[in-house]
């Protein structure tokens, strides 16, 4: 058995994750959540989908929210969008970034693939949900933990 998924990151980590989400969120009024758990026994879309809805990420002004899930132990993960985000963007949106965080995931770079994930999601949000002025934060950046 391995580390469950609230001691596979040290708190200097999960603080550097947050960070990111921060940072990705000062361009975009889109809402960048991260959900970490240790196992994933369903598939891996219909969990992220099924916690999309259980975190409330649904409950955004314009449907912006964006989940990036991991399952530690499965080494499964997931990047899903709302329909704000799906109605405007092509069918392949999140796959350069899932390409490049399961680079980092094989690596056992945990950190800087959900990072970098952030990052380039921030960035792409940008493009179709610029932050405004009167923008506020309506999710949470804090990471939540499951299972």
């Amino acid at each position: 058995m391995g580390t469950s998924a609230r001691r596979f990151f040290t708190k200097r980590e999960k603080d550097e994750i947050q960070k990111a989400i921060l940072n990705a969120e000062l361009d975009t009024s889109g809402e960048i959540r991260v959900h970490i758990e240790t196992h994933c026994e369903a598939e891996v879309l219909d969990r992220a989908a099924y916690l999309f809805k259980k975190i409330g990420m649904q409950k955004t002004e314009l449907r912006n929210g964006v989940l990036i899930y991991l399952a530690v132990e499965s080494r499964i993960f997931a990047i899903i969008g709302d329909k704000g985000i799906n109605a405007v963007v092509p069918e392949n949106f999140w796959d350069d970034i899932k390409n490049k965080m399961a680079a980092h995931f094989e690596k056992g770079e945990f950190v800087i693939g959900l990072s970098e994930g952030i990052e380039r999601a921030g960035k792409l949000l940008k493009k179709h949900f610029p932050r405004h002025s009167d923008d506020i934060n309506e999710l949470s950046d804090e990471i939540s933990f499951g299972k």
